[in-house]
């Protein structure tokens, strides 16, 4: 992590920030050991790929989780699109809500602008290295950072009391998932 010009950049899976980051917690019962566990499970769910969600349980990095997310069966992207941030905020006001060392990291960033400075993700990422000038530059960013928004979102969420307006259905209730799943989660800020 590294902080300058009113930004904080951060994008190893060291960096508490990164949804790689190793740190246990819980949504609706279920333990997920990171950020990216639970989005990959949850696209799983959402598309009502359960074998798929059960091999994300039981891998136990990041890689792993990611490359099975990959492998989701019926996967619609404009649908993924429509829901995946407000998926991992969710993950991300959980991860930091019951990690007390995690969410003083997280408060110690104030109001700068979370920035996931990786050079290889135009998505989640701004796709430029923390060392390249550009980077300080919002209007040069090669992408749309979304888990930098998503992080921004939760700090509100976590320390103004702010709620999202975004939770009132749950994505997977709208996807035809199994039964046993409908319900999970009801709203990203749960």
């Amino acid at each position: 992590m590294k902080q300058a010009g009113g930004f904080t950049f951060f994008f190893r899976e060291s960096d508490p920030f990164s949804n790689w980051y190793c740190s246990q917690f819980q949504i609706r019962g279920i333990t997920f050991n990171c950020v990216e566990q639970y989005m990959m499970f949850y696209k799983a769910m959402l598309f009502g790929d359960e074998p798929t969600a059960q091999k994300i349980m039981q891998a136990a990095h990041p890689k792993q989780q990611k490359a099975l997310g990959r492998q989701v069966s019926g996967y619609d992207d404009s649908k993924w699109i429509e829901r995946r941030m407000k998926v991992v905020t969710h993950a991300c006001v959980a991860k930091f809500s019951q990690n007390q060392e995690l969410l003083e990291v997280l408060r110690m960033t104030a109001d700068t602008t979370l920035v996931e400075a990786s050079p290889y993700d135009r998505i989640w990422g701004v796709g430029l290295g923390e060392n390249d000038p550009r980077i300080l530059d919002p209007t040069q960013w090669q992408g749309q950072n979304l888990l930098g928004k998503a992080l921004m979102e939760a700090r509100s969420h976590l320390f103004a009391g702010v709620r999202s307006q975004v939770q009132k259905q749950s994505p997977i209730a709208k996807s035809g998932a199994p039964a046993a799943y409908q319900s999970f989660p009801s709203g990203p800020f749960m």
